[in-house]
C-alpha cells in the first residue's frame, strides 16, 4: 500500500469544479513513486475508505466554490466526530471518519482546493484555475516530499 495516497476529485465535465481531477491524471502520469498512489475520481464514495486507512498521508485535491477564481488554499483536514452518513458523495473529513470507524485508523490529511469561477458543463477551465493548477501540484509535491523525502516529478 502507499504511503501517500493522491484523490484528486470532481467533474471534468463542469469547467473549474474538474480542477482536483485534472491535477491528479498529470500528477498520475509523472508519479514513478510506489509510495505513492494518485487516483481521479468524480467524487469521494465510501468505498475510498479502506484505501484511506491503509495511507500514512492522504491529499485530496478539489475546485472550491468558497474562494475567489485561482486562490489557492492547503488547509490539514480531522475526522469528522460522530458518525458519518452513509451517501454516495462524502466531505474529506467523512471519508476519514468512515476510515476510523470501519477500520481503526486514518491517516494525517490535507485539502488543497483552487477556487473556481466557472462550475457550467464544459471542459475548458477558466485561466485563473488554469494558472493556480502548478502551484497546487507543486504544494503536494512539498508535502509528499514531507512524509517520503525527495519527490521529484515532472509536471
Amino acid at each position: 500500500m502507499a504511503r501517500v495516497l493522491i484523490l484528486g476529485y470532481g467533474n471534468p465535465l463542469r469547467c473549474d469544479d474538474g480542477v482536483g481531477w485534472h491535477a491528479a491524471v498529470q500528477l498520475f502520469r509523472t508519479n514513478a513513486r510506489p509510495e505513492v498512489e494518485v487516483l481521479p475520481c468524480r467524487q469521494l464514495t465510501p468505498e475510498l475508505a479502506e484505501l484511506v486507512s491503509h495511507a500514512e498521508t492522504v491529499l485530496f485535491l478539489d475546485g472550491s466554490h468558497e474562494s475567489q477564481a485561482g486562490e489557492f488554499r492547503c488547509e490539514e483536514v480531522r475526522a469528522l466526530e460522530g458518525n458519518p452518513a452513509f451517501t454516495h458523495h462524502l466531505s474529506p473529513g467523512s471519508l476519514l471518519a468512515m476510515a476510523r470507524d470501519l477500520y481503526g485508523v486514518f491517516p494525517r490529511a490535507w485539502l488543497l482546493t483552487v477556487g473556481g469561477q466557472s462550475f457550467e458543463v464544459g471542459e475548458k477551465m477558466s485561466p485563473e484555475v488554469e494558472g493556480a493548477l502548478s502551484t497546487l501540484k507543486a504544494r503536494v509535491r512539498e508535502l509528499i516530499a514531507e512524509v517520503i523525502g525527495d519527490y521529484a516529478a515532472a509536471g
